[in-house]
């Protein structure tokens, strides 16, 4: 399963249509590995952020959601690009 890749221009001007800051909510999927998972809950603050996961069906993939309150649409893309480093990250 390939990572999705983004348009992180295109994400911004989107983004920078919002209000800031806000809410925002993160979703992204991984093969279930440790080192993938504990990957992608790095990128957030857990004492600040809302971090919820889901096993697939068959159980071969982990759907990570993380609801984090961003200040600026860059903040948000810079999450993003992070996230992207991680092997084989699909980014919902």
């Amino acid at each position: 399963m390939e990572g999705k890749s983004y348009d992180f221009d295109k994400l911004y001007k989107v983004l920078s249509k919002e209000t800031w800051p806000q809410v925002y909510y993160f979703k992204f999927i991984v093969k279930a590995e440790n080192h993938l998972i504990a990957r992608v809950q790095s990128l957030f603050d857990a004492q600040v952020a809302n971090i919820s996961m889901r096993r697939s069906a068959k159980g071969n993939y982990i759907t990570i959601s993380a609801k984090e309150m961003m200040l600026t649409a860059e903040s948000v893309v810079e999450r993003y690009k992070k996230a992207s480093e991680i092997e084989g990250i699909i980014s919902l």
